[in-house]
C-alpha cells in the first residue's frame, strides 16, 4: 500500500522543474567590481595606502559621476541598435554654453541650464534624424555630427570660456557625507533611465527595435520615433554632464569631453555593463556598474602611480574579457 501509494507523489516530485540561479551579466558585473575592490585594496595597502577610506571612495564617485551621466544616456541609444560618437564633444560644447549665459550671474543659473540641455536636446535631435530619414549608419552619422561640432569649438575657443556662479559650484564640490551631490544627480537620472527602460511603453519598443527593427516595426512600433527619443535622450544627458563640469570647473571648457574621452569610455561602460552593441541586450544598472569600474581602476593606478600606456592595456584586457565572457555565456544558452 505504502509503495503504491509514493508513486504518485514521486511523480510529482519528477515533473517539478528546477530552478537555478542565473549569473546575468548585471550579476557578473557587480561581482567583479566586489572582487576589483578587495584586490585593489590589498594592492594599495602593500604600497601603505587605503583605497576605500573617505577620500578614496569620494575620488571613485567623483569619476563616476560625469561618465555615468554620459554612460546612462549611451546605453539608450545602445539598446536600440545605435550608438552616440558625439557626445564628447557635446559635453564641452554645453559646459560652454551654460556657462557664458550664467556669466557669473546667480539670476542666469536656471537660463543657462535649460538654455544647455535645449542645445544638447537640438543635437540629438538631428542625429536621429539623420540616423532615420537619411538612412546613415550611426557610426557615420554622429561622427559626422562630432566633426562638425569640434569645427565650431576650434573655430571660436581656444580655451575656457564663461563663468558660472560661486553658487551653481556647490553642485560640483558639496557631498553628502562621502558622496558627491553631483553622484546622486547622475543616480537619480539613472533611475529614471532605468524606470524609463523596464517599466514604459516606449521601454519596451527600445529593447525590441534593438532586437530586430524590421519585426518591431512590422509589429507596428513606430521605429522612426523610437530612435530619435533614445538619441535626444541620450544627448540630453551629455548635456547635463556638461553643465555638471562647467559647475565643477568654475567656466566652460571646450575640450574636456575629448580629453577624458567620454565617447569611447560610454561605449566601453554600457559593454561593460552587459550591453551588446547589436542592441536588444543591456540596462542602465548594469552601466552604472561599468561605469565603477572603470572609475575603480582609474583610483588604484593613481594610488600606485601605474604607467599610463599599462592603464590602457589592463583598461583594454578587461573590456575584452567581458565580451568573451558574454558572449560565453550567451552561446552556453544561459540568460542575459
Amino acid at each position: 500500500m505504502s509503495a503504491v501509494g509514493d508513486k504518485p507523489r514521486l511523480a510529482r516530485h519528477a515533473t517539478t522543474p528546477v530552478r537555478r540561479f542565473a549569473i546575468t551579466p548585471t550579476i557578473t558585473v557587480y561581482l567583479a567590481l566586489a572582487a576589483l575592490l578587495v584586490i585593489g585594496s590589498v594592492l594599495v595597502g602593500a604600497q601603505g595606502g587605503v583605497l576605500l577610506d573617505e577620500g578614496g571612495v569620494l575620488n571613485i564617485l567623483t569619476r563616476s559621476t560625469v561618465l555615468g551621466l554620459v554612460a546612462v544616456g549611451q546605453t539608450m541609444v545602445i539598446v536600440t541598435g545605435s550608438l552616440d560618437l558625439s557626445v564628447a564633444y557635446l559635453v564641452g560644447l554645453c559646459s560652454l554654453v551654460a556657462a557664458e549665459t550664467m556669466a557669473g550671474r546667480p539670476s542666469m543659473i536656471v537660463p543657462g541650464v535649460l538654455l544647455a540641455l535645449a542645445v544638447a536636446a537640438a543635437v540629438g535631435l538631428v542625429n536621429g534624424f539623420v540616423i532615420t530619414v537619411l538612412k546613415a549608419n550611426a557610426f557615420i552619422a554622429t561622427l559626422g555630427v562630432a566633426l562638425i561640432l569640434r569645427g565650431y569649438l576650434e573655430h571660436n575657443y581656444t580655451g575656457p570660456a564663461g563663468s558660472v556662479p560661486r553658487g551653481f559650484q556647490h553642485l560640483g564640490y558639496d557631498r553628502i557625507g562621502p558622496v558627491p551631490v553631483s553622484a546622486l544627480l547622475m543616480l537619480l537620472i539613472g533611475a529614471a533611465l532605468w524606470w524609463c527602460l523596464r517599466r514604459t511603453r516606449a521601454g519596451y519598443h527600445m529593447y525590441a527595435v534593438g532586437g530586430d527593427s524590421e519585426v518591431a516595426r512590422l509589429s507596428g512600433v513606430r521605429t522612426t520615433r523610437i530612435i530619435v527619443t533614445a538619441h535626444v535622450l541620450c544627448a540630453t544627458t551629455a548635456g547635463l554632464a556638461g553643465v555638471v563640469l562647467a559647475a565643477r570647473l568654475g567656466s566652460g571648457a571646450p575640450y574636456v569631453g575629448t580629453d577624458a574621452g567620454y565617447d569611447l569610455e560610454s561605449i566601453a561602460a554600457v559593454v561593460l555593463g552587459g550591453a551588446v552593441l547589436a542592441g536588444g541586450r543591456g540596462g542602465v544598472v548594469g552601466t552604472i556598474g561599468g561605469v565603477l569600474i572603470l572609475a575603480t581602476l582609474d583610483t588604484i593606478f593613481d594610488d600606485l602611480a601605474v604607467d599610463p600606456f599599462f592603464k590602457d592595456v589592463v583598461r583594454g584586457v578587461v573590456l575584452v574579457a567581458a565580451v568573451a565572457l558574454y558572449a560565453r555565456h550567451r552561446l552556453s544558452g544561459r540568460p542575459t
